[in-house]
């Protein structure tokens, strides 16, 4: 085994810096990069989720401004955009806010093209909304990869999605009311549609064990992605932080609305609850978390540029950093 470390699409923050905050310094983002990059993560996308569209207009180019260092390249591999153009519906909405989301907005899309400097990688919209197929082909034409996610779509809204270009389903079986159609739902209806990539986060709370087996059983190992959606107090001692409450567990959960907030844990303790599960080969592993996650985004993985050397202990199924 070569790799430094684990590519993860979907960062919203690290040890208490929000990249989603308005008043983010340039400084508090480098720190928050640096210490989750010497934790088993090679690269990541920082991830923007639902927010004022000020927030898109000073936070992008501030934190593009660090992808362009020398030290970040290879490691900062552009933008995860998670809304605002996602669905509002309590359940699929999860911890967003409501009242930041947008319908799609192709004029909104293009500002942010430009203060990203053309660094969106991947976007996250709801398939069942009106004007999805359009705008889902519009940021394909920008260049970025659509993946469907905070949603109550159907079959064929995804049927629609996917011809449209959309390529990935976000944090599939999450970002979903609590309560679903036994059948007709968005969960079995992203598994089924072979089209489109599923990420999912394996924590060990945003889905249970026997959950993770059968949906990679499902998609197949070249169809499926691990990602850690880690919220900012990933990192930072159980407590309470604002609205949210991180278990000792690691379980981030928000009481008040009964639901998640994010993951508590890095892409390398989601790697590791994945080897416990002890039903994958290292090869497999390393494809789910390594090696998917770029092709999703179009990045070879001789761009990566990772410090450091990632060791595998097949006996205790546990990755480690060397």
């Amino acid at each position: 085994m070569s790799i430094s470390g684990f590519v993860d699409l979907q960062v919203n923050g690290h040890r208490g810096v929000d990249f989603s905050d308005p008043n983010l310094t340039e400084e508090a983002f480098v720190r928050s990069s640096r210490e989750l990059l010497a934790e088993g993560t090679a690269a990541f996308l920082p991830t923007i989720y639902t927010a004022p569209v000020d927030v898109f207009r000073r936070n992008l180019p501030l934190i593009a401004a660090v992808m362009a260092r020398p030290e970040f390249e290879g490691r900062l591999l552009g933008f995860h955009i998670e809304g605002p153009f996602i669905s509002r519906e309590p359940g699929a909405v999860g911890a967003h806010r409501p009242e930041c989301v947008l319908p799609p907005n192709a004029a909104i899309l293009d500002d942010m093209h430009r203060w990203s400097g053309g660094r969106i990688k991947i976007l996250t919209i709801a398939a069942e909304v009106p004007g999805a197929a359009e705008f889902a082909r519009h940021a394909v034409g920008l260049g970025m990869t659509v993946s469907l996610g905070h949603q109550l779509a159907g079959e064929a809204d995804l049927d629609r999605l996917a011809a449209a270009g959309a390529t990935a389903l976000t944090h599939l079986g999450n970002g979903v009311p609590n309560m679903l159609p036994r059948h007709p739902n968005p969960i079995w209806a992203g598994l089924a549609e072979d089209r489109l990539w599923a990420m999912l986060i394996t924590d060990g709370h945003h889905l249970p064990g026997p959950v993770v087996k059968v949906m990679i059983r499902a998609k197949g190992i070249a169809g499926t992605a691990v990602v850690s959606d880690q919220a900012p107090p990933a990192g930072m001692p159980p407590g309470r932080y604002g609205d949210a409450v991180l278990e000792p567990n690691g379980k981030l959960h928000l009481p008040a609305k009964g639901c998640l907030a994010g993951s508590g844990s890095t892409m390398l303790r989601c790697m590791n609850f994945l080897a416990s599960l002890g039903f994958l080969s290292l090869d497999e592993m390393l494809q789910l978390g390594y090696y998917n996650p770029l092709k999703i985004i179009g990045v070879k993985p001789e761009a990566v540029r990772g410090q450091g050397r990632l060791e595998y202990d097949a006996t205790r199924r546990v990755f480690s950093m060397k």
